[in-house]
C-alpha cells in the first residue's frame, strides 16, 4: 500500500520532492514533533491541484503547512501526507494597479515568507507591509489566520487571494469573501487552501520604510524571546485582556515542563529551551490555561494549532 502511494506521489511531483518518515521538527518553528508518513513539496498550482485531487480520491488524509510557525505536531507524528508549501512555491511579483488609487500590487505565492515579501516591498520602496515583516510565517498561513502585529493586520493590505476550494475549483477571494477577523478566516470552516495573495501597497520614502522596519525589528528583539524556538504568541488575545499579562500576573513566568518553558522575557510565549518534546509543550500550554482560569476565570485560547498523534 505504501509503495503504491509512494509511486503515485513520485509521478505527480518527482521523487526528489517526496520524503518518507520526515521529522516535522524540521518544519515547525517549535523544532519539535514526530514524523510524517510522507512529506511533499509541490512547486506549482498545477501540482497542488493534482496532488490534492489524488489524495481526496484515494481517501488519504493530508495536512497543508507553510513555515510551521503556528503549529505544534505531536510526537507520534502525522499519518498520511503533509503538503509543505515552501521555497519551491514562493514567487513574488509586482505591478502597478489598474485603478486610480496609486497602489502597487505585490503578488506572492503561499510559500513565500512574510520576511521575504517585506524585503521585496522595501527594495521597491513600497509601504504598508512593514508591520508584517517580523511575523515568522508564510503568506498562505498569514492570510488564513489574518496575521497581525503592531496595529496592522493582513486584511488591511490584502486585495485578494487565490484559493483552492474543497471541490477542486480555484476562486479569487476578496477580504470580505474570506471574512477576515481577529486570527480567523472562513477558510477555517470551508477548508480552502490559499495558493497566493495580492497585497495593495503604496509608494513611500525608502529611508522611512527601512527605518520603520528596523524600529519594529528592535522592538521584537527587546521584548520577545527570539533566541529560542517558539510559535510566536502562544495564545490569542482574550477580549478585554492581554494573554501575556494574565500569565505574568498568575506568576507563571519561567514555569517549566521538560524542555518547555513560559518565557521569562515575555510570558505570552511558550519556548523550547532545548530538547523539548511536543508533549512537554502541549502539557505546558494546558497547565498555563488551567492556572490562569483558576485564578481569573479567563480561559485562554491557544493561537497554536496542535495536530498529529500522541506517542
Amino acid at each position: 500500500m505504501k509503495e503504491d502511494i509512494r509511486g503515485a506521489l513520485d509521478s505527480l511531483l518527482g521523487a526528489e520532492n517526496v520524503r518518507e518518515h520526515e521529522s516535522m521538527s524540521r518544519f515547525t518553528t517549535f523544532r519539535a514533533g514526530g514524523p510524517a508518513d510522507f512529506l511533499c513539496t509541490p512547486g506549482s498550482e498545477e501540482q497542488i491541484r493534482a496532488l490534492t485531487a489524488f489524495l481526496k480520491s484515494a481517501g488519504i488524509p493530508y495536512l497543508v503547512v507553510g513555515n510551521g510557525s503556528n503549529l505544534l505536531v505531536r510526537d507520534g507524528g502525522i499519518r498520511g501526507v503533509v503538503l509543505q508549501l515552501g521555497s519551491r512555491f514562493a514567487g513574488i511579483t509586482a505591478e502597478e494597479a489598474e485603478d486610480a488609487q496609486g497602489d502597487v500590487l505585490l503578488r506572492a505565492q503561499a510559500g513565500a515568507k512574510l520576511s521575504a515579501v517585506g524585503r521585496e516591498a522595501q527594495k521597491r520602496g513600497l509601504t504598508g507591509f512593514e508591520f508584517a515583516c517580523g511575523i515568522p510565517g508564510s503568506v498562505g498561513g498569514a492570510v488564513r489566520m489574518n496575521a497581525g502585529a503592531y496595529g496592522g493586520e493582513i486584511k488591511d493590505i490584502l486585495r485578494c487571494a487565490r484559493v483552492l476550494m474543497p471541490d477542486g475549483q480555484v476562486r479569487t477571494c476578496t477580504p470580505e469573501d474570506l471574512q477576515l477577523s481577529y486570527r480567523h478566516s472562513v477558510l477555517d470552516e470551508n477548508g480552502g487552501l490559499v495558493l497566493s495573495a495580492t497585497f495593495h501597497l503604496t509608494h513611500g520614502d525608502p529611508e522611512q520604510i527601512t527605518r520603520r522596519m528596523r524600529e519594529l525589528a528592535e522592538k521584537r528583539r527587546a521584548r520577545q524571546p527570539l533566541e529560542f524556538p517558539s510559535a510566536g504568541s502562544t495564545f490569542k488575545r482574550p477580549e478585554g485582556y492581554f494573554a501575556g499579562k494574565l500569565i505574568m500576573d498568575a506568576g507563571l513566568k519561567g514555569l517549566t515542563i521538560g524542555g518547555a518553558q513560559v518565557s521569562e522575557k515575555h510570558a505570552g510565549f511558550v519556548i523550547n529551551r532545548g530538547g523539548a518534546t511536543a508533549a512537554d509543550i502541549e502539557a505546558l500550554i494546558g497547565e498555563v490555561r488551567k492556572r490562569v482560569f483558576d485564578q481569573t476565570g479567563v480561559l485562554l485560547e491557544p493561537e497554536v494549532k496542535i495536530v498529529g498523534e500522541r506517542v
